[in-house]
């Protein structure tokens, strides 16, 4: 990240980051900064199981979608900065509290130091990377063989949505050709015999209002380029942050949109876990209160 300033995420804005103070998209410096460790219940079931997942939940965030329902963290810097030996311990206090995985929840910007904390403290549980899907190859390739479980995002197909709603006109693109790298490092998923995921990828799509037919596209385009991979399709969207105040994003998701939606994926015979739409609600954002940091 020194010299030529820091290029871990697709934007490459070079910016030089102290250990607490940055100036780049993400707006974090160097050191790891946390919100909230705990375990997690309102992942797919295969990765919060019963005993939840180990999410450790990161400031800052290279993509900074209008819509993000983290927004306290993603743009508001909420958080505490900690060493990447406090780091290492918070996986280990984790993995004592019995979660079924460790949960680095919007990493990217820390990737360096996520490998330096799993190199003091290996947990003996999978560990899971869960992203935008915005990711250069060059960072997944530095989590290689630390990542068991890929979790990211297919978010658009249209460029022009891509930057509207994140000013990231090369998403698709960018996060097809990161996908692509997550199942060569990964492999086929892989399961236990109660259904948890052990190792694997699982690509996410959350459907936006007024945008099913992008949603239908996008899950076309998974079934045809990543044929094998887990899938899972949310109704979860809740307007925050800019959203609010933008027609069209400043609803909820309808039920005939959602409908809409997963009768494409029934049609094209594409697998996964579908999201109920009750859990588009506030009450599943978690408190970014510093538990657990």
């Amino acid at each position: 990240m020194s010299g030529q300033g820091c290029t871990l995420c697709p934007r490459r804005c070079g910016a030089q980051r102290g250990e607490t103070e940055g100036h780049g998209v993400c707006g974090v410096g160097a050191l790891p900064k946390i919100a909230r460790a705990g375990l997690h219940m309102w992942e797919e079931p295969c990765i919060s199981g019963t005993r939840g997942s180990g999410a450790v939940f990161f400031s800052g965030c290279g993509l900074r979608c209008i819509f993000c329902q983290n927004e306290a963290i993603s743009h508001g810097g909420a958080g505490e900065y900690v060493t990447v030996q406090r780091l290492a311990e918070i996986f280990q206090e984790l993995e004592a509290q019995g979660a079924h995985n460790i949960n680095l929840v919007t990493a990217a910007q820390f990737a360096p130091q996520v490998v330096e904390a799993l190199d003091l403290y290996r947990p003996n549980i999978p560990i899971v990377y869960n992203s935008s899907g915005y990711e250069t190859i060059e960072t997944l390739r530095m989590l290689e063989g630390y990542v068991d479980i890929y979790l990211p995002d297919f978010k658009y197909i249209d460029p022009q949505m891509a930057k509207l709603l994140s000013g990231a006109a090369d998403y698709p693109e960018v996060a097809t050709l990161a996908i692509h790298e997550m199942l060569r490092q990964t492999g086929p998923a892989v399961y236990d015999a109660d259904g948890m995921m052990l190792r694997g990828t699982q690509i996410r799509h959350l459907v936006l209002p007024g945008l099913t037919g992008d949603s239908m596209k996008i899950l076309s385009l998974i079934a045809d380029e990543f044929p094998g991979a887990a899938v899972s399709l949310m109704g979860q969207y809740v307007p925050f942050g800019k959203a609010l105040q933008m027609p069209g994003m400043n609803r909820r998701l309808k039920k005939k949109e959602y409908e809409r939606v997963l009768a494409h994926m029934e049609m094209i015979g594409l697998p996964g876990y579908r999201q109920e739409l009750s859990s588009a609600s506030e009450a599943f954002v978690p408190a970014f209160d510093g538990t657990g940091v």
